[in-house]
C-alpha cells in the first residue's frame, strides 16, 4: 500500500508484477492490512466487548471469510447463500446473525436448523412464520426485532436505512406492540433490539441520536434485551479530504448508553473491515484525447466495480508507477461498457500516462466483486490475496466458456 523505487505495492508484491502474473482486471486483498483493521477495531472498542458479526454482504470471498473467522468474528447474514458461506469458512452457528427485509420460509428453516444466534426480524408477518416453523418443531427460536429509528444518517440517500421512508425495521409504535404481543411466546424469544442506520457514516453524531432513541423505547417497553445490535455502517476514507468515523467517540457514546443499559453489544461491520484492504489492478486499453479532456480507457468496467455508476461514489486511481510529468488537463477515467454512466473518475490533473500502462483503484475491498456482474457479457475477474510477499489466486478469472 506503498511506493518503493517509483513503483506502488500491495504489501511486498509490485502491481505490476500481480498484473504481469494474473492479468487484468484483477482484484487485490491484502491479508495484512485486513489482519490490523479487525485488531484496530477490536481494541478501539475493547471496554464494550462487543460480538463482531462481519457483513458478509460486503465481502463473500470465502477466502476473506475464512480469515474473518481466523481472527474470532462472526458473521452478519442476509441470506441463505450468504449462510452457507459462513458456515463453510468455519464461522461458528452461535457467532451468526441473519438479518434483512424478507427471508423465505426456506431461508427461515435452514437458518433454524443451524442453531444460529439470531434472527433479527423486520416484521410482524416474519415473526408469524417463525413461530409457525418453531411451533411445528417443538423449538424456542432466538429473535431480534430491528426498530426503525427514523435517524438520518448523514450518508448517501441510496445507502440510507434508518429513516422512517426506508422499508427497512418497525416503527417506534409497531415495535411496541409486537414486543408487548410476543414478548411471553411459547416459542419465540426476544433477545435482541436490531438497527441499523445506513452505510459508510464517518461523523459520530448520527449514532449519537440513534443511540438516544434506541434508549428511550428500552426504557418504555421495561423490557430487558440481552443483546442490542447497533448494526455497522462505520465509514472509511476514501479520499484524502474526507475523515473516517472516530471510533473513540463512538465507543463513548456506546459505554454511556449501557450505563443505563445492561446488554450485550452487536457490531456488524463490514467496509470497515474490507474496505481498504482491496484493489482493483487494471490496464489502460486507449487514451482518447480531446479538447477538453483526455478519456483515459481501462479495461476495467462498471460489471466490475459498480459504485460509481450505482453511488455517485469516488474511488482513488493511482499509477502503478510514478514520474515527475504533470499533464493539466482534465483525465476521466471510463470503461468500455456502452453506457455514459461507465466511469470511475475526473482528475484535474495527473502524471503523463500511456497506453498498456496499469493503474490500481483503491478502497474496493467492500461492495466490489459482490455487485460485479456479467453485463456486456463481460466475464468478472479475478480474486488476488497477498500475504507478505506471496500471491494466491482466491477466485479464478471467469471464462467466456463458462458464461455462454
Amino acid at each position: 500500500m506503498k511506493y518503493k523505487k517509483r513503483q506502488f505495492y500491495i504489501e511486498n508484491v509490485s502491481a505490476e508484477k500481480i498484473a504481469k502474473k494474473f492479468g487484468t482486471p484483477s482484484y487485490v486483498y491484502s491479508y495484512d492490512k485486513i489482519k490490523n483493521n479487525i485488531n484496530n477495531f477490536k481494541k478501539k472498542f475493547k471496554t464494550i466487548n462487543p460480538l463482531i458479526c462481519f457483513s458478509v454482504k460486503s465481502n463473500s470471498n470465502l477466502n476473506i471469510l475464512s480469515i474473518i473467522h481466523k481472527f474470532g468474528l462472526g458473521a452478519d447474514v442476509v441470506s441463505k447463500g450468504e449462510l452457507l458461506a459462513a458456515l463453510k469458512a468455519k464461522i461458528k452457528p452461535e457467532k451468526i446473525v441473519f438479518s434483512g427485509v424478507g427471508k423465505t420460509i426456506e431461508e427461515l428453516k435452514f437458518a433454524i436448523s443451524k442453531k444460529i444466534l439470531l434472527i433479527n426480524t423486520e416484521s410482524e408477518n416474519e415473526i408469524i412464520e417463525i413461530e409457525k416453523i418453531a411451533k411445528k418443531n417443538k423449538k424456542k427460536i432466538n429473535i431480534g426485532i430491528r426498530l426503525n429509528p427514523d435517524t438520518d444518517a448523514k450518508t448517501l440517500k441510496k445507502i440510507s436505512t434508518g429513516k422512517k421512508e426506508n422499508k427497512f425495521g418497525l416503527t417506534e409504535k409497531k415495535f411496541l406492540e409486537v414486543l408487548k404481543k410476543y414478548k411471553n411466546s411459547k416459542y419465540i424469544n426476544i433477545i435482541c433490539l436490531s438497527v441499523h442506520i445506513g452505510s459508510q457514516i464517518t461523523s459520530h453524531i448520527p449514532y449519537k441520536n440513534m443511540l438516544n432513541v434506541v434508549n428511550k423505547i428500552i426504557q418504555k417497553s421495561k423490557f430487558k434485551f440481552k443483546y442490542i445490535d447497533l448494526g455497522g455502517g462505520m465509514g472509511i476514507q476514501y479520499e484524502n479530504k474526507f475523515k473516517k468515523l472516530n471510533y473513540s467517540k463512538y465507543n463513548k457514546l456506546i459505554e454511556s448508553f449501557l450505563i443505563k443499559n445492561n446488554s450485550n453489544i452487536i457490531f456488524e461491520p463490514g467496509r470497515s473491515i474490507v474496505g481498504n484492504a482491496g484493489y482493483l489492478i487494471s490496464k489502460i486499453i486507449y487514451i482518447k484525447k480531446t479538447n477538453s479532456k483526455n478519456f483515459v480507457i481501462l479495461d476495467t468496467a462498471m460489471n466490475d466495480l459498480i459504485r460509481p455508476a450505482l453511488y455517485g461514489a469516488k474511488h482513488r486511481i493511482l499509477p502503478s508507477k510514478i514520474n515527475e510529468t504533470k499533464v493539466s488537463k482534465n483525465h476521466e477515467f471510463v470503461g468500455p461498457i456502452c453506457e455514459t454512466t461507465d466511469k470511475f473518475l475526473n482528475v484535474t490533473r495527473y502524471q503523463k500516462i500511456n497506453q498498456k500502462d496499469i493503474i490500481v483503484i483503491c478502497d474496493v475491498g467492500a461492495y466490489g466483486m459482490v455487485l460485479s456482474s456479467n453485463y456486456n457479457l463481460r466475464p468478472r475477474p479475478a480474486e488476488i490475496l497477498v500475504n507478505n510477499n506471496s500471491t494466491k489466486i482466491i477466485t479464478k478469472r471467469q471464462k467466456l466458456n463458462n458464461i455462454i
